[in-house]
């Protein structure tokens, strides 16, 4: 696998030969109950919602680059990102590593299998919660190309060559609800017109010790059933990034190169009504 995926042992180890900061994206009631430690608690990696103006995009970079560095990376350190498991949290340890590529944080990892690998392992546990010294978190320009904007995905929606890919639950992808927070939870339903549909948990595999991510093969072989291969652009969207951020954090496992987000997704274009929208199932019935 990418080495975006560290074993519990691994992280571990690499905790213990160089520095590394260590991002727990769970509530805080979870985080207070036990932690790794050392790990900083940061639920708004979860809970934030982001719009894709211009304005709302510079205040998703300055938040979180002031949050990152409140918690103590300056650059010199690797980011360890966990949440529970890999499939309690929508994917929120990997929406905290898409986020730290988005401000070009170079060194970020996702603990995989999240916590519960952790304790799986027998590694051990703390309730103290740290002081972390604050450093200034740098912020890199270029790490800003895999998010693109609502007025980016309008314009996909008339260029063949790129793969609209909606990791939604299939209620979602069909129109029945509007959100995994409730039907009513957004003004509309459905999708985004044109898009291919791979559920996100397709990325992962049950083992033993919980989800995990599937192998490079077991993923391309998933993406080649919506015509995504290695060189295919894909446009990813979920409701809020989270669920997008697990399957962006799959593809590059298995090398597709031009994996990019709609952070905003269905939570800011369904609220839209200038956005056009499909429901119901886009298979023709069988005669």
């Amino acid at each position: 696998m990418s080495e975006v995926l560290v074993s519990a042992a691994d992280a571990a180890q690499m905790m213990s030969t160089q520095p590394v900061v260590v991002i727990d994206t769970r509530n805080p009631d979870a985080y207070a109950a036990g932690h790794i430690p050392g790990a900083v608690n940061m639920h708004e990696i979860f809970t934030y919602l982001a719009t894709s103006t211009p304005e709302g995009i510079e205040e998703l970079k300055a938040k979180f680059a002031q949050a990152f560095g409140a918690a103590g990376l300056s650059g010199a350190q690797t980011a360890l990102v966990y949440e529970q498991s890999m499939n309690s949290g929508f994917g929120q340890s990997c929406r905290g590593y898409y986020l730290l590529s988005v401000l070009g944080y170079r060194e970020a990892k996702v603990l995989h299998g999240g916590f519960d690998a952790w304790t799986s392992a027998s590694l051990p546990v703390s309730t103290d919660a740290p002081s972390p010294s604050p450093a200034t978190c740098p912020v890199d320009l270029a790490g800003a190309s895999i998010l693109i904007d609502a007025q980016a995905m309008l314009a996909a929606l008339d260029n063949p060559d790129i793969a609209i890919l909606d990791v939604r639950d299939v209620d979602e992808w069909i129109g029945d609800s509007s959100s995994p927070y409730g039907k009513e939870f957004c003004p509309r339903k459905g999708r985004i017109p044109g898009a291919r549909w791979l559920e996100c948990y397709r990325m992962m595999k049950p083992t033993a010790e919980g989800p995990r991510f599937k192998s490079k093969e077991e993923i391309l072989a998933e993406c080649a059933t919506v015509g995504i291969t290695v060189d295919t652009p894909v446009y990813l969207y979920c409701f809020k990034g989270a669920r997008a951020s697990n399957t962006f954090v799959a593809l590059k496992n298995a090398g597709v190169k031009a994996g990019r987000m709609y952070f905003g997704s269905w939570h800011e274009w369904s609220r839209d009504p200038a956005f056009p929208v499909e429901s119901g199932s886009p298979f023709p019935k069988a005669a």
